[in-house]
C-alpha cells in the first residue's frame, strides 16, 4: 500500500502527524467501487438533540454511545444505519464500507451547524454486520486519512483494521440473582479475591493449531474453574479490542468492543452472564492513560490533536511509545467516562481497575528534566489528569454504586482510595505495590538472612490503613526475566514450596483484599507467555496439588471468616501479637472482625527451624482452634502442628494477659481461631 506524507506544518514542540493512507487505494486493498447513487446518504437524521450536544461540548454527557458511532435503525420506513462522528477539523467526511463497495463519495456525512464538529447522517441498505471506515479530508493542512470509528462496538479481527456495524440487542441475561445480591451487599464489608487473567493464555487448543479459547469456550471451562478455587472475582487484562496482540490489551484503538479475537460482543455477555451465575465478578482492566499510535485508532483523527495532547511533553508516553490523552478537553473527558459506564451498562461488569494510574498524575512521569511542562502553579502534579480521575469515580459511583473501581497506583500519592470530597481520588480500593515489593524481596533472602530483613515484612502494617489497599500479586511480577513465583522463593524444591505456600497464607491473613495472576495457584514454573497455554500438566505433581489446595483453602477461610475480611480496611482489624522477633524470624498477629468473639491469631515462621513451644499472646482465654495450617501433608508440607488447635494459658506475653504455647512448623504460617471459653 502506497504512503502519502501529509502536507502539514508542525510546530516545533507539536507531535508529527502520522502518515495518512494512500488516497488511491480502500482499507486493506479493497478497491473502491464506482458511486452508486441509490443508496445515497440522507441527512437531517439524528439521534443528537440539543441537550446531547451542550452535554457533549461540556463534557457532562456520559452515555455517548447511545448517540455517536454506528446505530442500526429505520427512517421512513427505510432500514439503514446512522452514523454520527465529531471531527471538528474535518472538512469532509465520508463513510466508506462493504455496502458501498469502499467509495469515498457515495455517503457524505454533514457538518452539524451547532458548533459541536459533529458529523451525522443516515445511509439505506446499510446494516448488522457491515464494515466501514470514516474518510476524512481536514480543514488546513491536506491531510486525508480513514479511520475506525472510536465508538464502534465491533472491529474486524486485527490485523484488519475496519469497524464493524453492530447491535448490541438480543442478549437475554439470566444474572438477575448476581445483579440483585450485588445490590444488596453494596456498602457492606466483602472479601475480594480476584484471579488475574489473560484471556489468550490461559488454555489453549492444541488441537486447532494452539489457538485460544472463544468467549463461549471460556464460559463452559473458567467459571466453574474459578468457582472450585474458590476466588470471588475474576479479572480479565484489557479485553477491549487492540490491534497487537502482544500488548497484553494495553493498547487499545476499540475502546467500546470486546476483542473480535475471541467471538462478538453477545458471546462476551455470554461469558460474563456465566461467571454471574455461578457466583463469580468480573473485572476489566481499563487504560485512560495512553493508546497507541495505530493509524486507524484515534490518533491525529481530523487532521488534528483531536484525542491528544498535540505538545509531545504532554502527549506522547516515552515508555510505550504510545499517545496520551487530553484530559483537559471536554469531549475526551466524556468519551472516556462514556466509555467507563459502557462496560458497566451494557455488560453488566462488577468493577474496572484503571491501569498506570501513577503515569496519569505526575507530568514528570519517566521524563527528564526539560522533558515536561509543569502545572499552573509550578508543580509536577497533571491537575486535569487528578479532576478527570475523580469525575470519573463520582460518576460511576453515582451511576453504579454497586461496583468498584481499583487503582494501580505505584507511588505514595494521597488518597487514592479516599473520597473526593475529602480530596481523594475517589477509587474504592488501590494496589498495595510497597507490600509486593518488600514481600517478594523478603521471600527471596535465604532463611538464614531474614533477620537482616525484618522490616520488609513487618512494614506494611505502618501504612496499611491509609488507603483501601488491595495486595497485588500480578502478571507484571512473572515476566521479562522476573521468574514465575515459586522460583522467587529461596531453598531447595521442598523450601521454595514451603515458601510459596507461607507467602500466601500471610497474604491471605494481611489486611487488605487479594489478587493473584493465574498459574500462581498451582505454583507455575515458568514464566508466563501470551503466546501459550498455562502449563496445566504440573498439577499431575504432588507440591503443585497442594499449592493449589492451600489456595482454596484460604479462599475459604477469607470468604467465611468475618475476621479476615470484615475489618481489612481499618486498624480495628488488626493488632500485633509479636512484631519484634528478629532473630527468629518469626510474627504473630490478631485479625478480628466487628464482634468479638471473631477473632483469629496469625502465627508465621519464616525459617525451616521449627519453633517448639513457642509463646504468642492473645486478648482472650479459651480454646484457639487450628483452622490453616500451610505445612499440613495434604497441602505438601512436614505435618507438624498443634493437634487441633490450643488453650490459651494464663501467662502474660508481649503486653497481653493471655498467651498460647504453640508448635511453629518450618516455613510455615497458621491460623487460630477464638472459638470459645470451653473446648
Amino acid at each position: 500500500m502506497d504512503n502519502q506524507e501529509a502536507d502539514v506544518t508542525m510546530a516545533q514542540a507539536q507531535l508529527p502527524a502520522p502518515d495518512p493512507q494512500s488516497n488511491d487505494i480502500a482499507p486493506e486493498g479493497r478497491t473502491p467501487a464506482p458511486l452508486q447513487p441509490r443508496t445515497l446518504s440522507v441527512p437531517g437524521v439524528s439521534l443528537l438533540s440539543d441537550l446531547d450536544v451542550y452535554l457533549f461540548k461540556s463534557g457532562k454527557h456520559y452515555k455517548l454511545y447511545e448517540k455517536l458511532g454506528s446505530h442500526v435503525m429505520e427512517h421512513n420506513g427505510v432500514k439503514g444505519t446512522y452514523f454520527a462522528l465529531w471531527a471538528p477539523n474535518a472538512e469532509k467526511v465520508s463513510v466508506i464500507g462493504s455496502f458501498n463497495g469502499w467509495n469515498r463519495e457515495s455517503h457524505p456525512l454533514y457538518i452539524r451547524f451547532d458548533g459541536s464538529g459533529i458529523w451525522e447522517g443516515f445511509v439505506p441498505d446499510a446494516g448488522h454486520g457491515d464494515l466501514y471506515k470514516y474518510y476524512i479530508e481536514s480543514k488546513h493542512n491536506g491531510y486525508r486519512v480513514e479511520k475506525g470509528d472510536p465508538f464502534a462496538f465491533r472491529w474486524e479481527e486485527p490485523p484488519l483494521t475496519a469497524s464493524v456495524v453492530w447491535d448490541l440487542g438480543g442478549y437475554e441475561w439470566q444474572d438477575q440473582s448476581w445483579m440483585q445480591q450485588r445490590r444488596a451487599a453494596a456498602g457492606k464489608p466483602q472479601p475480594w479475591s480476584v484471579y488475574e487473567v489473560h484471556f489468550g493464555s490461559w488454555k489453549r487448543k492444541p488441537e486447532a493449531n494452539n489457538r485460544s479459547f472463544t468467549y463461549r469456550e471460556m464460559a463452559d471451562e473458567m467459571p466453574a474453574y474459578v468457582k472450585e478455587m474458590g476466588f470471588t472475582h475474576v479479572e480479565f487484562m484489557p479485553i477491549m479490542e487492540h490491534p497487537f496482540y502482544g500488548s497484553w490489551g494495553y493498547q487499545i484503538t476499540g475502546y467500546f468492543a470486546p476483542s473480535s479475537r475471541y467471538g462478538t460482543p453477545q458471546d462476551f455477555m455470554y461469558l460474563v452472564d456465566a461467571f454471574h451465575r455461578e457466583g463469580i465478578g468480573v473485572i476489566l482492566d481499563w487504560v485512560p492513560s495512553h493508546f497507541p499510535g495505530d493509524l486507524h485508532g484515534p490518533v491525529y483523527f481530523d487532521g488534528s490533536h483531536l484525542y491528544e495532547h498535540a505538545d509531545p511533553r504532554q502527549g506522547f508516553h516515552p515508555d510505550w511509545q504510545s499517545y496520551i490523552f487530553n484530559y483537559g478537553r471536554s469531549e475526551v473527558r466524556a468519551f472516556l467516562i462514556s466509555n467507563a459506564l459502557f462496560w458497566l451498562d451494557r455488560f453488566n461488569i462488577d468493577g474496572l481497575r484503571v491501569d498506570a494510574v501513577a503515569s496519569m498524575l505526575y507530568l514528570d512521569y519517566s521524563r527528564k528534566e526539560g522533558e515536561w511542562i509543569p502545572n499552573i502553579y509550578g508543580g509536577r502534579e497533571n491537575l486535569e489528569a487528578i479532576s478527570f480521575l475523580q469525575e470519573f469515580n463520582e460518576t460511576v459511583y453515582r451511576e453504579f454504586p454497586d461496583v468498584q473501581t481499583i487503582a494501580e497506583e505505584s507511588t505514595a500519592y494521597a488518597g487514592v482510595s479516599r473520597p473526593t470530597y475529602l480530596g481523594g481520588l475517589g477509587f474504592g480500593m488501590k494496589w498495595m505495590m510497597g507490600w509486593m515489593h518488600d514481600t517478594l524481596a523478603y521471600f527471596a533472602n535465604e532463611p538464614v538472612y531474614r533477620k537482616y530483613h525484618h522490616g520488609e515484612i513487618t512494614f506494611s502494617a505502618i501504612y496499611a490503613f491509609t488507603e483501601n489497599f488491595m495486595l497485588p500479586l500480578s502478571h507484571d511480577e512473572v515476566v521479562y526475566g522476573k521468574h514465575p513465583l515459586v522460583y522467587k522463593m529461596s531453598g531447595d524444591e521442598w523450601q521454595k514450596f514451603a515458601n510459596l505456600r507461607t507467602l500466601y497464607g500471610y497474604m491471605y491473613a494481611h489486611p487488605g483484599t487479594k489478587l493473584l495472576f493465574m498459574g500462581g495457584e498451582f505454583g507455575q514454573t515458568t514464566e508466563w507467555g501470551h503466546e501459550r497455554s498455562l502449563d496445566w500438566h504440573l498439577l499431575d505433581y504432588k507440591y503443585h496439588q497442594g499449592v493449589q489446595q492451600a489456595l482454596k483453602d484460604l479462599n475459604r477461610l477469607y470468604r467465611t471468616e468475618t475476621a479476615l475480611y470484615e475489618l481489612q480496611f481499618e486498624h480495628t482489624g488488626f493488632e500485633w501479637s509479636n512484631v519484634t522477633d528478629s532473630e527468629n524470624s518469626v510474627i504473630g498477629f490478631l485479625r478480628k472482625g466487628k464482634s468479638p468473639d471473631e477473632v483469629i491469631l496469625v502465627a508465621c515462621n519464616f525459617t525451616p527451624v521449627p519453633r517448639m513451644e513457642y509463646r504468642l499472646g492473645v486478648t482472650r482465654k479459651g480454646f484457639w482452634k487450628e483452622i490453616f495450617n500451610s505445612d499440613a501433608e495434604v497441602y505438601g508440607g512436614s505435618g507438624m502442628g498443634n493437634y487441633g488447635g490450643v488453650e490459651a494459658e494464663y501467662v502474660r506475653s508481649q503486653g497481653k494477659d493471655f498467651s498460647l504455647r504453640l508448635v511453629m512448623p518450618p516455613l510455615s504460617v497458621s491460623y487460630f481461631k477464638w472459638v470459645g471459653e470451653q473446648r
